[in-house]
């Protein structure tokens, strides 16, 4: 069942201070541990990032915090921010790189280029990671070679007018929508950039994120290697990977009724192809 409130481990890393030198030490350390201190990661959690330094902190505190006994990586992506994102990445003691081409497309193909890890975990700079999320993620890649890319589901963090019981609802609509997506158009549009997963060999081997005009880097990766590796994709379903999200992008497009409608718009046109289904 989804959780109609923010969870308070949830609503802590929301609410850390960035500015605070307490709060980099404390990533510095639970960094520290998840890595490993090794230089070969066997997971690379990449994020791409442009101008998030009221973001990216945050992230980066509840990634970092995750529990695993796996070797972690988490690669930020700088692509030419003019704020301080770069700076704030570095003191946290997480690698950062620069990709100069602009574009979500260059900046995760610049994250997979650099990262060492054999499985990557896509993240974004605007979200909330529970402390199981890598291993609820990586979970079902490890233990089944058919399965070539993961994704998840996730909730919202209000910035604007609309509460989260309202979104409670609005989540459960949206599950209906993704699972009707399998159906009329096609299950990769449900694989979004901020909580998905790939084995790295393998998204090399197709190409990485590149995608003709029209679709959407993430979605495209999953329709490739399911289509050229003759796999199949996988929905994380456990609570424990729930990742949440701010709803930015619902207020840019208007708010949620607007959004529901364009949802809605999409579900039942009859263009099909593995183009993004818009939070």
């Amino acid at each position: 069942m989804r959780p109609i409130s923010i969870p308070s481990y949830i609503q802590k890393s929301w609410d850390i201070d960035f500015s605070s030198e307490e709060t980099f030490q404390q990533i510095r350390e639970a960094y520290s541990v998840l890595s490993m201190s090794s230089d070969v990661p066997e997971i690379s959690v990449v994020i791409p990032a442009y101008n998030e330094e009221k973001n990216i902190i945050q992230t980066l505190y509840s990634l970092s915090h995750n529990v695993s006994s796996r070797s972690v990586e988490i690669i930020v992506v700088n692509n030419n921010s003019s704020d301080q994102t770069e700076t704030l990445v570095l003191a946290t003691g997480v690698k950062c790189v620069l990709e100069t081409k602009q574009g979500i497309t260059a900046a995760r193909n610049g994250g997979l280029a650099a990262a060492k890890g054999k499985y990557i975990l896509n993240a974004d700079a605007d979200s909330i990671y529970p402390k199981d999320w890598i291993e609820e993620m990586i979970k079902p890649l490890t233990q089944d070679e058919n399965i070539v890319s993961v994704y998840g589901r996730f909730s919202f963090i209000p910035i604007g007018n609309t509460g989260r019981v309202t979104y409670f609802f609005y989540e459960y609509f949206a599950d209906l929508m993704r699972r009707l997506n399998k159906y009329l158009k096609d299950e990769a549009v449900n694989v979004y950039g901020f909580n998905s997963g790939f084995r790295r060999i393998q998204g090399l081997q197709v190409d990485g994120f590149d995608h003709p005009a029209g679709t959407n880097e993430d979605g495209w990766l999953a329709v490739k290697l399911r289509d050229t590796l003759k796999g199949r994709l996988f929905c994380v379903t456990s609570t424990k990977a729930l990742v949440w999200t701010s709803d930015r992008r619902i207020q840019i497009d208007g708010g949620l009724w607007k959004a529901t409608l364009a949802r809605l718009q999409r579900i039942f046109s009859k263009k099909q192809g593995a183009e993004r289904a818009d939070l």
